[in-house]
């Protein structure tokens, strides 16, 4: 009968004490039958175990004569005395002390034994890291062997190779009269120059005449003469000894107080002390005081000398001999002067898309005034008396308007063409186009429009002051030129690619000329803009270049290289032979574990092994680029690279193939440098300011790094270092400059002490490993014209305002700048920005104290059009125990905002381009077979 549990409910049943857990397992092993057969297994185990024990015991006991061996013992010591078994007893106990006394003695054994086997493997351990490190410098000096025994052969070689500068033999000045050419025109320079004094292995050397030997001057233009001759004379080719001289220089003055007819003024040419007849060598520049100068030289025969002017016709200008000259009276005007900033390039495309102001002269009567007014767009016609006399002139206006009244019935273009002004400027005599209102009147105009038409005069007229001075304020303004005629010159034609600042057309196209604008897309309309801007800047905007691109033509045209740059002037802290503490670094621990190649003797980067060839394949480079063909350079990060084969092939000299060519992993690519490029250094440049501590840490563990040629410390500090200061002594010698004032230009002077392409910028407190630096080291040589380097910054654009960028440190995928506080950079953008670098941007820099590496990066995409090159992962640096860096001060940021927008100013529009990539080792993250390295572990 069921039972209910104690709280009410049916639940477990109980039979007696049986539980009915217990009870459900009976009831299943007897439905299962088992039951019966359990009982009859448990009544066998019990009859089988006494039986078996029963047998086993009586085989034991007859095993020990028929009784027990314990119980024979238990006997024995029952039958014992009490003295005996006290006896045994202590015998006992002297025994286990026995046992326990060897049992010690055996630990104190084996504990030696283990000591000694342990002090044995460490000696073992440290013998074979003496032999791996005698094997590894063995290798190294194999390595150094090889090297010693090819740097040798390869000095042979060089010896070999050189060529000693012939004798320069020049001619006497004084020599018999040659009669001069008949024909003026059938001058050129292969037949009217005498080469012979001008080596191409001697300076290029001009002597300049008194500015008034030729006429005197009036005393209003004292200062123009003054102006010109200075600057003549800062373009460090002016010599004082004329039988060293390649060039004597005549000038010639519109702004003359003498009544001085043609034959006079041949007269006085040929009786100039060094003309020797026929005026060889003689450069005659003519000066116009504005735009209605006259005409010096006109039917002169000045022989075989150079002439150059503005002003030229079909009949005296010789092609490939005379110069064009800009004018120089545009850019001593004194009474407008432009803003500090020129316009801005952006946007590519203005209010109107072409303009003119212009008007004939005004002798001849019954000009067409034909415009289209700046706001209304409205045509206007206005006649005077007489039709237009001048060939072609009505025929190219109507045609011009024509076109652009077609225009206006299909697009919004807006056009402002003015071919009548009141207040012109011209002289007839010259000109066919006379410029409308004042300088500034015309630059505003000219900062409004995408394109300016710039007429040429009739095909008699191949050059005038009127058309270079439009010319000079459309490249200033950045209104691109629209030059229609294919007769025009413009200064220095053969070698300035004025196509990529200018278009020139034939006045045949004046009726296709709307479609043909219209067709030129943003990308170019920039293009041709900052060319222009680049031109002007270089050959227009002061007397000085104007004057040094005369000379730099005719010094290219003879093939004679440029001047020498001249380095930064810097002061040694520490002279030879003087005195300073310095302590030996003998012990760094690197933080990766790649095997370097040993550090290597420092040696120097070849300078000015392209002299001639420089000049004379690369003119085009240097003509259409910053800074312009006026200096040659040590080295230029443009140097072509050879082809591969080439350096197995006859030119070897210098090259170091990874594993002699074969190529290789880890071990075989950390022995060579390797790529397209002969061997090389770097130089490592630090700039301090009253950190001396950090300084010297960061010298210390520079310690061993491959490849290294010096350390230069450019110290900032007001004070000298204190006398006590222990100066860090490691591989490669380490310099102390004094760069001048404190400033932070000072990390980018170019320093003589500096005898590498190569150049790492780094900060005091940059803690850089030896495998980044080694690693960006190799990418900069494949990569010279860029900075290559490691933390990464944006200029990211001011969405709120909309009025410029701003700078952004923040993590990114894209970048545009990389902080020269850890960078490769080459020596020649160290000229650039110290010399050849708007002032505005360093003065900038120096009322901030901070932006100099801002200005680097614009500098050099301005010259590249290129990104820089981020390599690694890292984005900041670490520097434990440093103090607060400045660059954590909420102010250091607001100053680079300015600076952004303010360099963009100066140079007219924002030069630094975006890239979204870094770079990092061939084999990182690569799976390799276990007998092979990568290139660097953690790189």
């Amino acid at each position: 009968m069921m039972k209910s549990t104690p709280h009410g409910r049916k639940g477990t049943h109980h039979y007696g004490n049986i539980p009915a857990n217990q009870m459900t397992f009976c009831r299943w092993l007897i439905s299962m039958g088992y039951l019966q057969k359990l009982i009859a297994l448990t009544l066998i185990i019990m009859v089988l175990t006494p039986l078996v024990a029963h047998y086993y015991l009586s085989v034991a006991e007859m095993s020990n004569g028929g009784r027990f061996e314990g119980d024979s013992r238990l006997n024995k010591l029952m039958a014992m005395k009490p003295t005996d078994l006290r006896s045994h007893v202590e015998e006992l106990y002297d025994i286990r002390e026995s046992v326990q006394k060897e049992l010690r003695q055996l630990e104190e054994s084996r504990k030696k034994v283990q000591e000694q086997l342990q002090v044995i493997e460490s000696q073992l351990s440290s013998s074979r890291k003496e032999l791996w490190t005698s094997q590894d410098a063995l290798s190294k000096v194999r390595t150094q062997i090889d090297q010693s025994m090819k740097e040798q052969t390869e000095i042979v070689e060089r010896s070999l190779r050189h060529i000693s500068a012939p004798i320069q033999i020049l001619p006497q000045l004084k020599v018999e009269e040659l009669e001069a050419p008949d024909n003026v025109l059938s001058c050129k320079q292969h037949n009217c120059f005498d080469y012979s004094r001008c080596s191409i292995v001697s300076p290029f050397r001009v002597y300049m005449y008194n500015p008034e030997a030729i006429m005197s001057i009036q005393s209003s233009a004292i200062d123009l003469q003054s102006s010109i001759t200075g600057a003549l004379k800062r373009t460090s080719y002016v010599t004082s000894d004329p039988s060293r001289a390649c060039l004597f220089i005549v000038f010639l003055w519109d702004s003359t107080e003498e009544d001085i007819d043609e034959d006079d003024l041949e007269g006085r040419l040929h009786s100039l002390e060094f003309w020797q007849g026929d005026g060889r060598n003689h450069l005659l520049i003519s000066i116009a005081k504005g735009l209605s100068s006259r005409d010096i030289v006109g039917n002169v025969n000045f022989g075989r000398a150079i002439l150059v002017q503005s002003f030229f016709t079909s009949k005296n200008f010789r092609k490939g001999f005379d110069i064009v000259l800009p004018p120089l009276f545009s850019v001593l005007r004194t009474s407008w002067k432009g803003g500090k900033f020129g316009p801005s390039f952006s946007p590519a495309r203005r209010k109107f898309i072409l303009s003119f102001q212009g008007s004939k002269p005004k002798y001849i009567a019954g000009d067409i005034k034909v415009g289209i007014d700046k706001d209304h767009m409205s045509r206007r016609l206005s006649w005077f008396e007489k039709k237009p006399t001048i060939e072609g002139g009505s025929e190219i206006e109507s045609k011009i308007m024509a076109e652009f009244d077609k225009m206006r019935t299909y697009t919004d273009d807006q056009v402002l063409l003015d071919f009548t002004c009141p207040d012109s400027t011209c002289d007839a005599s010259n000109v066919m186009w006379c410029l409308c209102g004042n300088e500034e009147q015309r630059t505003y105009v000219l900062e409004q429009s995408t394109f300016v038409l710039i007429l040429a005069s009739n095909d008699s007229i191949v050059s005038s002051l009127s058309l270079l001075q439009r010319l000079s304020e459309a490249l200033r303004s950045g209104a691109i030129p629209v030059v229609l005629g294919e007769h025009v010159a413009l200064p220095f034609e053969e070698y300035i690619q004025w196509n990529k600042a200018v278009i020139l057309l034939p006045l045949a196209r004046v009726t296709e000329l709307y479609y043909l604008l219209k067709t030129i897309q943003d990308s170019d309309l920039l293009l041709l803009r900052r060319q222009g801007a680049v031109l002007w800047d270089t050959y227009f905007s002061s007397p000085q270049s104007i004057l040094a691109g005369v000379l730099a033509n005719i010094r290219t045209r003879v093939s004679v290289p440029a001047n020498p740059v001249i380095g930064a002037n810097s002061k040694d802290m520490f002279p030879p032979g003087s005195q300073r503490k310095t302590e030996k670094v003998t012990k760094f621990t690197p933080e990766s574990d790649d095997i370097f190649p040993p550090a290597e003797p420092p040696f120097s980067s070849p300078t000015f092994l392209r002299n001639f060839t420089h000049t004379y394949i690369d003119w085009d480079l240097a003509w259409n680029n910053p800074p312009g063909p006026f200096y040659l350079f040590p080295q230029n990060p443009l140097d072509p690279v050879m082809p591969s084969e080439a350096k197995f092939k006859g030119s070897s000299l210098g090259f170091r193939p990874v594993a002699k060519g074969i190529g290789g992993s880890g071990k075989e690519f950390q022995a060579s440098l390797g790529g397209n490029i002969p061997r090389e250094q770097f130089t490592i440049v630090i700039l301090t300011y009253q950190r001396e501590a950090v300084m010297v840490s960061s010298v210390e563990r520079l310690l061993g790094i491959p490849f290294l040629n010096k350390v230069i410390i450019v110290w900032n500090s007001p004070q000298p270092p204190a006398e006590d200061l222990v100066w860090p002594e490691i591989h490669v010698p380490v310099k102390v400059l004094k760069g001048g004032k404190n400033s932070l230009n000072n990390r980018f002077l170019p320093f003589d002490e500096i005898e590498t392409e190569a150049v790492l910028s780094i900060d005091d407190d940059a803690h850089l490993r030896h495998d980044e630096i080694l690693f960006g080291f190799r990418v900069w040589r494949e990569n010279r014209d860029r900075i290559v380097g490691f933390p990464g910054r944006f200029h990211a654009w001011d969405i709120e305002n909309n009025s410029g960028f701003f700078y952004n440190a923040n993590y990114s995928c894209e970048l545009s700048m990389v902080l020269t506080g850890a960078a490769f950079l080459h020596k020649y953008y160290l000229y650039q920005y110290t010399y050849f670098m708007p002032q505005e941007i360093r003065d900038k820099v120096d009322e901030f104290m901070n932006c100099e590496d801002i200005a680097m990066n614009f500098l050099v995409s301005h010259i590249t059009r290129k990104p820089p090159v981020k390599v690694t992962s890292r984005w900041t640096f670490r520097c434990p125990g440093c103090p607060q860096s400045l660059s954590m001060d909420d102010s250091h940021f607001r100053e680079r905002h300015i600076c952004i927008q303010y360099f963009a100013k100066v140079f007219g529009y924002t030069p630094l381009l975006y890239t979204q990539y870094r770079v990092d080792s061939v084999l990182f993250k690569t799976r390799l077979p276990k007998d092979m390295q990568k290139c660097f572990k953690f790189i």
